[in-house]
C-alpha cells in the first residue's frame, strides 16, 4: 500500500494525490445541448462563453479553505454577468492592474457537488491579475457554500465533497 495519496473514504478508491481542483466545462444552462445546438448557439473560449448573443458567462474559481491545513478546494465554475460587465471584463482581460476593478455581480451557473442547489445563487466575481482566473465569492444568504467559503471546512467535509465530485453526486 502506498504511503501518500488519497483513499476515498466512501468507495475505497485510491488516488495518487488528494484532488483539490475541479472544473465545470460549460455553464449548466447549455450542458444538455446536442453538438449541433451547441455549434449554432454557443460561442465559447477557455474562460468566456456567450449564448445566443444574450447570455454572458465567465469561468471563475470558488475557493473553499480546508481548516487546519494549507489546502483549498477549488471549483472552476461559470458565473453569468450582465452584458456591460462582461464587455468590461473582456476589455480588461489582458490589462495589467485589472485586479483593481470593482467586483461584478454574478449568478452562479453550475451545480457544486455535495451542496444543495447552487445554480442561480448570488455571487460576486472578483477580477485578479492577468493570467489568473477571477475569484467567485458566494454571497447567497444562508447558503452552506457561502458559510463554507467564509469559515472553511474540515478535512472530513473536504473528503465528502471530493467523493461527491469524483462520483458525480450533484447535491447534499
Amino acid at each position: 500500500m502506498k504511503d501518500h495519496g488519497y483513499h476515498c473514504s466512501c468507495c475505497g478508491a485510491f488516488h495518487d494525490e488528494m484532488p483539490t481542483a475541479f472544473i465545470s466545462p460549460v455553464p449548466a444552462c447549455i450542458s444538455g445541448l446536442s453538438p449541433e445546438e451547441f455549434s449554432a448557439h454557443v460561442d465559447r473560449g477557455s474562460d468566456q462563453c456567450v449564448v445566443d448573443g444574450k447570455d454572458f458567462f465567465i469561468l471563475g474559481n470558488i475557493e473553499v479553505p480546508i481548516t487546519g491545513s494549507n489546502e483549498t478546494l477549488i471549483w472552476s465554475v461559470w458565473g453569468s454577468l450582465s452584458q456591460s460587465n462582461f464587455d468590461r471584463a473582456c476589455d480588461l482581460w489582458r490589462t495589467e492592474g485589472r485586479e483593481s476593478e470593482p467586483p461584478y455581480f454574478s449568478w452562479l451557473n453550475n451545480q457544486i457537488p455535495g451542496y444543495p442547489n447552487t445554480i442561480n445563487i448570488k455571487a460576486m466575481m472578483h477580477t485578479r491579475p492577468v493570467g489568473d482566473r477571477p475569484q467567485i465569492e458566494i454571497i447567497e444568504e444562508h447558503h452552506p457554500l457561502t458559510v463554507d467559503q467564509k469559515q472553511g471546512i474540515t478535512m472530513a467535509r473536504a473528503h465528502e465533497l471530493i467523493h461527491s465530485a469524483l462520483h458525480d453526486e450533484p447535491g447534499a
